[in-house]
């Protein structure tokens, strides 16, 4: 069994805000045919399915951000659960809008919400981070979390909820890499590219010294054997270097 929490705050008043990013992915994730409506229970909105032959809670905190962990922390001691077992879902200051990032473990980053989370669950659960792009200095930083998302940003927010509820198997699968690039094709970015094998950078001339290789790159393949120019190419050319 999984937990998939994603991270918000409760009512009204808060639900089109950027910090609210993690409620409306597991919200699009619920929506998908086979999970079961909304209903309350550990201090949270829970809705349970199943995704990758998986069973799955969804998993709403209703304890307001900084609180989150109590509700998470609750629902994964009922059912004997670890961290490794739980997936949270949140807004990420430090990226781009639209660009996902997934890893397990770390640092709250400042995070509040992630910061109860670490306190009630422990650290080593997968964080699922959605950027939401970072206001410019740490006084805009309260007014832009707790900010609508503005229409203009449905061109690429629209996009990646949906195909992160489309694809939301790869997440309960781990399958990390092709569901990242995915999302980042839904917000119309380039996929991250593999690494490449880096090569050990060949020695010039064949592994010949830097001298030789040198005069043996700058001589030309046929030289003139009479006259002046050959006289002054074999001044050049024509001793051996000391090396």
């Amino acid at each position: 069994m999984l937990i998939i929490a994603g991270l918000g705050n409760p009512g009204s008043k808060y639900s089109g805000n950027r910090h609210n990013i993690g409620f409306m992915a597991v919200d699009a994730i619920q929506r998908r045919p086979g999970f079961s409506p909304w209903s309350k229970k550990f201090k949270a909105e829970i809705s349970e399915g199943e995704l990758a032959s998986e069973k799955v809670l969804l998993i709403k905190p209703q304890t307001f951000m900084n609180l989150s962990g109590e509700a998470v922390g609750e629902a994964m001691r009922f059912y004997k659960l670890g961290p490794q077992q739980i997936i949270a879902i949140y807004d990420e200051l430090d990226l781009v809008p639209g660009k996902a990032r997934i890893k397990t473990g770390g640092g709250h980053g400042g995070h509040n919400g992630v910061k109860s989370l670490d306190a009630h669950c422990g650290r080593e659960y997968r964080r699922l981070r959605l950027g939401i792009g970072h206001p410019g200095s740490k006084e805009q930083v309260q007014n832009h979390v707790l900010g609508d998302f503005a229409k203009s940003d449905r061109v690429w927010l629209d996009p990646l909820l949906d195909t992160l509820a489309d694809n939301a198997e790869m997440l309960v699968r781990a399958e990390d890499s092709q569901l990242m690039n995915k999302l980042a094709l839904a917000v119309g970015a380039k996929p991250d590219e593999e690494p490449k094998t880096a090569k050990k950078p060949e020695k010039p001339g064949g592994g010949q010294s830097h001298i030789r290789a040198a005069r043996n790159f700058a001589q030309p393949k046929a030289l003139p054997t009479t006259g002046p120019m050959a006289d002054m190419l074999k001044k050049m050319f024509g001793a051996k270097d000391k090396e």
